[in-house]
């Protein structure tokens, strides 16, 4: 039942038919659907009303694509141990959830920093948190990051070189943000949500397997079993990517929400300013800062996050800057005018900054809190 984890030639070969079909189906999302999309529902639709859609696509999607491929794999002879499947995948995402914020404090050598604990103390009190998280100081370029869980506490953690980039407002706007992922438990939402593409890929896998080397029992009297139950498998990989994209849809709408509790702390235009500061250096710095943002296993915690397929962090047309600017206020008002293609958010956790900025100026427009 646990046959599924080992790999074969057979299967890696019917996986990479997955993945070729599979990207190519989201290059039809990137390119095709998702601007249409994204302009037919512009304006029509809260961003509470969004999110909650999305995680019902999410849910409700996988659902329907979970038990189709199982009353589908049942008709054809095999059984899928969805139970184990499921299992697994629980006991991997709890080990990894509760170990998690002691391997990133050893991965980023993180260290108690009390002048940085004040700001978040602050940060917490405007938030009206009893509780502030603990502050830490850890190696790497511009960022900054909520972690934690119930054992080991909450943390915010800032960059040494974020801390020494921005100023004490957009330092607060910062943790406001950070804050706002805890208050909001994005962690834990995000994680669950996230088993759903891990259940339909494993089912995938388990499917093509079983349907190449017709290792379970199944009606002999059709020849075609095995090549359908490949084909559900690919299926179900191919699923795993789309209910994946919408989880990344899903994420980039919590960042909404994360930066109008850090502007609800500090004011919309800290927060702005802190986020064109970031960009501004990622725009014109060297690639082995770009590198440590991609290959980052925790990049989606991080209140700026580098694309790592499709979509690029730079927006054409638009506005680059290749050094820092005097007048970070001017640097904002440019960004902000920045054209942004939809399609290149498609595999983006994190929402474009333009959009971001635009986003801040609607909360200030409408007076509105998180």
């Amino acid at each position: 039942m646990w046959f599924w984890f080992f790999y074969d030639p057979l299967t890696m070969m019917a996986l990479m038919i997955a993945y070729i079909l599979g990207f190519l189906v989201l290059q039809v999302i990137a390119i095709r659907i998702a601007p249409r999309v994204a302009a037919s529902l512009a304006g029509r639709m809260s961003l509470y009303t969004a999110m909650l859609l999305t995680a019902l696509l999410v849910i409700g999607g996988g659902t329907i694509t979970a038990y189709i491929l199982y009353e589908a794999a049942a008709a054809y002879g095999y059984r899928l141990y969805v139970e184990w499947i499921i299992a697994f995948i629980l006991v991997m995402s709890i080990i990894s959830y509760l170990a998690a914020p002691w391997m990133i404090n050893f991965a980023y050598r993180a260290r108690p920093a009390p002048e940085l604990q004040e700001i978040v103390n602050e940060a917490a009190r405007r938030a009206g948190m009893r509780k502030p998280p603990k502050a830490m100081l850890v190696e790497g370029p511009p960022n900054a990051f909520a972690y934690g869980n119930f054992l080991a506490g909450r943390y915010v953690a800032v960059t040494h070189s974020l801390y020494r980039l921005l100023g004490r407002d957009e330092l607060l706007a910062v943790i406001g943000h950070e804050l706002g992922h805890h208050r909001h438990r994005d962690t834990v939402i995000i994680l669950l949500l996230g088993l759903v593409p891990s259940l339909l890929y494993y089912m995938g896998v388990s499917l093509i397997r079983a349907g190449l080397w017709g290792s379970v029992a199944r009606d002999r009297e059709r020849d075609n079993s095995g090549l359908v139950l490949a084909a559900l498998g690919v299926l179900g990989v191919i699923m795993s990517f789309i209910m994946q994209v919408a989880v990344l849809a899903f994420s980039r709408l919590r960042e909404y929400y994360a930066d109008a509790h850090g502007a609800f702390v500090a004011g919309v235009r800290p927060m702005q300013r802190a986020l064109a500061k970031i960009h501004l250096y990622y725009s014109g710095v060297d690639k082995r800062s770009l590198e440590a943002i991609r290959g980052s296993s925790i990049k989606a915690l991080f209140i700026y996050a580098l694309v790592s397929t499709l979509a690029s962090p730079f927006y054409e047309p638009g506005w680059r800057g290749t050094r820092f600017h005097d007048d970070i206020d001017s640097v904002v008002e440019e960004l902000k005018r920045a054209d942004v293609d939809p399609a290149q958010e498609v595999f983006s956790d994190h929402p474009p900054i333009p959009k971001r900025l635009r986003f801040l100026d609607s909360l200030e427009a409408q007076n509105i809190r998180p």
